[in-house]
């Protein structure tokens, strides 16, 4: 009997299959939101939770009292970050149901939900400066980290990845609904985080000097609270030794997360071997890096994107493969390259969170029931 699709990243990590050699850590933040089992609504449960949670130091707190974050040990292998990334969700899955809700790895809340700030000094703050901003800001998206050996080093990984970042929000893109409405973007999500001033893509930095004097200067703007704050779609960061990149939204399902893991992780070994050799970075216009995002956002793998070397219109399966082409070399040497690559044709197949949360709408009919398959679905 054959393995479908949306189980055999599953089968395969419990079988072994995903092994690969050791590299650079990698590990994964993803941020879920809280529901209701019966209507599906968001709940502000968090610090109720917080207060069950078998491992505080795992699942965390976020912006809004409907949303929790967890986070993954550093893994040199993709098997070990696959077991990390379940365990964690089933961690948070165990201290939501403690309380009576459930997690859900949805980007946006399918139905209308009046966001409700978590009442910490620093997110009040922020609530003062932005506004609407802060009050609607309740999205959930997934943060990879990959190990870099000097700021240096992780400073020339960001100058060299900027193009490829879009195809990551395009394979991840799993926020279709916004307040009840089919927002007509796949990550509605990616529309939502703009609205910060501090977001998206960034200039070519340089050297690690240029970075940090840019870090400085948006703080003493007195328009961001803290270097927290600041939200690029790949920064340095602050309490680790790695590049973080936070462009994709939280992924449906654990597979998915462990493929754009890889893929990041490639591309950091990609663009620091590129640096190492004096290859300078494509000197791409953050207003074209910018349509790339916006076309990502829009129609995930569903509709062309931006070639990430040309900047012209190509479908989202080209610059897939593209991509698994640029970081190929990295993922043969860890070992990672057919896995990845089997993982990369079953999203391809099955499609994307926002294609199964449509399809789930379209099933069913009602949005509760898009929240059911998502809960179901973020535990596989």
């Amino acid at each position: 009997m054959g393995v479908t699709a949306e189980h055999a990243d599953v089968q395969r990590a419990q079988s072994g299959r995903i092994v690969s050699e050791p590299g650079r850590t990698v590990g994964v933040e993803e941020e879920f939101l809280l529901v209701d089992p019966a209507d599906g609504a968001p709940r502000a449960k968090a610090a109720a939770l917080l207060r069950t949670a078998e491992d505080p130091d795992t699942v965390e707190g976020e912006l809004q009292l409907q949303q929790v974050e967890t986070g993954t040990q550093p893994c040199r292998t993709l098997g070990e970050l696959h077991r990390e990334v379940r365990s964690t969700r089933r961690q948070a899955s165990e201290a939501a149901r403690a309380i009576g809700v459930e997690i859900a790895a949805v980007g946006t809340s399918p139905l209308p939900v009046r966001a409700e700030l978590t009442p910490s000094p620093r997110y009040q703050e922020m609530a003062r400066r932005f506004g609407l901003t802060a009050q609607e800001e309740l999205t959930c998206g997934c943060h990879v980290h990959v190990g870099v050996d000097s700021d240096e080093e992780g400073v020339a990984v960001l100058d060299r990845i900027r193009p490829w970042l879009p195809a990551l929000l395009a394979m991840t893109a799993n926020s279709p609904f916004w307040q009840g409405e089919d927002s007509g973007y796949a990550s509605y999500r990616s529309q939502v985080w703009s609205r910060w001033p501090s977001t998206g893509v960034n200039e070519l930095f340089g050297t690690a000097d240029v970075y940090h004097d840019t870090v400085r200067s948006m703080i003493d703007s007195g328009t961001v609270v803290d270097s927290g704050m600041i939200y690029f779609d790949g920064r340095l960061s602050e309490h680790y030794p790695t590049v973080e990149i936070r462009v994709a939204d939280v992924c449906l399902r654990a597979g998915d997360a462990v493929l754009l893991a890889a893929l990041v992780r490639g591309l950091v070994e990609t663009a620091a071997r590129e640096w190492r050799a004096g290859v300078e970075p494509a000197p791409v216009r953050v207003e074209l890096l910018r349509l790339a995002g916006w076309r990502a956002g829009r129609s995930g793998l569903e509709g062309e994107l931006l070639d990430p070397v040309t900047l012209r219109p190509a479908p989202a399966e080209a610059v897939m493969e593209q991509l698994l082409e640029h970081v190929r070399p990295a993922l043969e040497d860890t070992g990672d390259q057919q896995d990845v690559r089997e993982m990369a044709s079953e999203l391809l197949t099955r499609g994307t969170g926002a294609r199964e949360q449509r399809s789930s709408h379209k099933r069913a009919g009602g949005l509760e029931s898009v929240v059911t398959d998502a809960v179901r679905a973020t535990l596989d």
